[in-house]
C-alpha cells in the first residue's frame, strides 16, 4: 500500500538514511527515493492550490503549478526539482564517486521524479531534476541547457519546446566537454527518456495546440 506525504515524515527518515550511506547501491536507492518527492504536489498542498494531478495539464511540475499558482510558486517547484537532481549527486561527489556512477545517480533522481513510489509512479516531466543533476556533474554542460532553455523559451514562448531541444542537444556538449562516452550514453538516456514524457507536448506542437507560456 502506497504512504501519502501528509505529515512530511519521509523527508526526515531520508536525512538519517544520508548518514548510512557506505556504498554506491544505497546512494542510488536513496537518489531514487528523493527524486520521488514531489516538490510540485507537497507546495501546492501545503499553499492551499489544487492538485497539479487534477487540474491544468495534470503534470505535477513547475509548468503546471505556473498555471496554478503564479511564477513565485512555480519558481520554488523548479528550485527543489532542481534540488532533487543535485543533491545525490553531491553526495556521490562527497563519497568519492566517479563521472560514470555521478551520471547513473542522477539517472536513479531522475526516475524517482518521472515514476515516485510515494505518488503511484506518476510524476513530472523530469527536465528541472535532470538540470539539477547536471549542474552538480558538470556545471557547465548544466550552464549551457539552462542557457538554451531559457533563450529558446524567451523567443518562442514554448516551455515544452525549449526544453526538448536543449535536452536534445545535451549529449553533444556533454560529451565534448566531459569526453566520456559511457556517461554521455547514460546522459543520452535520460534525453531519450524526457521526450518520453514530452510525447503528449509532441503530439500537440505537431498538431500546433501546445499552449504558450
Amino acid at each position: 500500500m502506497f504512504f501519502v506525504l501528509n505529515d512530511f515524515c519521509v523527508v526526515k527518515q531520508l536525512g538519517e538514511m544520508f548518514k548510512m550511506v557506505d556504498s554506491y547501491y544505497q546512494l542510488l536507492i536513496i537518489s531514487y527515493l528523493i527524486g520521488s518527492i514531489s516538490s510540485a504536489i507537497i507546495i501546492s498542498k501545503a499553499l492551499g492550490l489544487p492538485d497539479p494531478r487534477t487540474q491544468g495539464s495534470k503534470n505535477p511540475g513547475a509548468t503546471n503549478v505556473l498555471r496554478l499558482g503564479g511564477k513565485k510558486i512555480a519558481a520554488f517547484v523548479l528550485f527543489f526539482d532542481g534540488l532533487k537532481g543535485a543533491v545525490p549527486v553531491f553526495i556521490g561527489v562527497y563519497y568519492g564517486f566517479g563521472l560514470t556512477a555521478l551520471t547513473l545517480t542522477a539517472l536513479c533522481a531522475f526516475l524517482g521524479h518521472v515514476f515516485p513510489v510515494f505518488f503511484r509512479f506518476r510524476g513530472g516531466k523530469g527536465v528541472a531534476t535532470y538540470i539539477g543533476g547536471l549542474v552538480a556533474i558538470n556545471f557547465l554542460a548544466g550552464l549551457i541547457f539552462s542557457i538554451i532553455w531559457l533563450v529558446v523559451a524567451k523567443v518562442l514562448k514554448i516551455s515544452s519546446m525549449s526544453a526538448l531541444i536543449a535536452t536534445a542537444l545535451s549529449p553533444l556538449y556533454f560529451y565534448l566537454i566531459t569526453g566520456d562516452m559511457v556517461s554521455t550514453l547514460i546522459i543520452g538516456l535520460i534525453s531519450l527518456l524526457i521526450f518520453y514524457t514530452h510525447r503528449d507536448n509532441i503530439k500537440r506542437l505537431i498538431n500546433k495546440e501546445e499552449d504558450v507560456i
